[in-house]
């Protein structure tokens, strides 16, 4: 089964300090939604794993989050892609819960969901250190893209995990995953 892990914001649409908070505000980031469709269609299964604390802050409700994530996966859908699950933290930082990136609780719901005791060289895409640090705990293949946060992880003072690829947006990535050879 060939699994590959998305970050939401700032990797497929384009992130907002202030959160995305409808659809109207849900914009992908160029070449994103063909980089799914492409991916699909080489027999990727294409999963987004993703913080949604504006739930929590109370800035959206769940109806409103489904109507942002029915966007994105008919944008998927026209291009010829499929995004086959969407796992989401509706929790604030506050909580403390184990869902929200960098804990490893929605990459755990994952790998049972699928049947797996880990996500051993799993390809998980995200723009910040704790996307990365949250798929690491389960053994993912670990990936920045420079769009959303990226640009700004990459400047900072936190070094990322060993064996981190860096691409500068999903096409990019999915170029990169494509070209690889079959069974590494």
């Amino acid at each position: 089964m060939k699994l590959l892990i998305l970050d939401r914001d700032g990797v497929i649409n384009e992130d907002r300090d202030d959160y995305v908070k409808s659809p109207e505000e849900w914009v992908p980031v160029p070449g994103s939604i063909e980089a799914i469709a492409r991916l699909h269609r080489e027999g990727w299964r294409v999963l987004v794993a993703t913080n949604q604390s504006g739930l929590g802050r109370g800035l959206f409700d769940t109806s409103t989050l489904n109507a942002i994530h029915l966007k994105m996966q008919k944008a998927a859908s026209a291009a010829g892609g499929r995004l086959d699950a969407i796992f989401f933290c509706p929790h604030s930082p506050d909580d403390h819960c184990e869902c929200r990136k960098p804990r490893p609780g929605l990459f755990r719901d994952i790998a049972a969901r699928f049947g797996l005791a880990d996500l051993h060289g799993v390809p998980a895409v995200g723009d910040s250190l704790r996307d990365l640090q949250a798929a690491q705990q389960l053994g993912c293949a670990l990936h920045l893209v420079r769009t959303g946060k990226g640009e700004r992880e990459l400047a900072g003072d936190k070094p990322l995990p060993e064996g981190t690829r860096v691409h500068a947006d999903l096409a990019a990535f999915a170029d990169w995953l494509l070209g690889q050879p079959a069974g590494s």
